[in-house]
């Protein structure tokens, strides 16, 4: 589970920059790359997608206690 959720992780963070570019300098660089609703362009967008739907389908992720404490305190 542990590499399904880096490599979702990566590609959200991927399909933030990229709409992050065309919300600020309204330049799609998928696009501009693979040329205008190509196959590839569709092929990165979709797999962005499905990586934000794994992550909303995974569980949590268990944050770990490093400290020499007794009680919980990760809530």
């Amino acid at each position: 589970m542990r590499i399904v959720r880096m490599i979702a992780y990566s590609l959200v963070v991927l399909g933030a920059i990229l709409w992050g570019m065309v919300g600020f300098f309204n330049y799609d660089l998928i696009s501009a790359i693979f040329g205008e609703a190509s196959i590839m362009s569709r092929i990165i967008f979709s797999l962005v997608g499905i990586a934000g739907v794994t992550l909303l389908s995974l569980p949590r992720e268990e944050e770990e206690c490093y400290c020499d404490c007794t009680e919980s305190h990760l809530n």
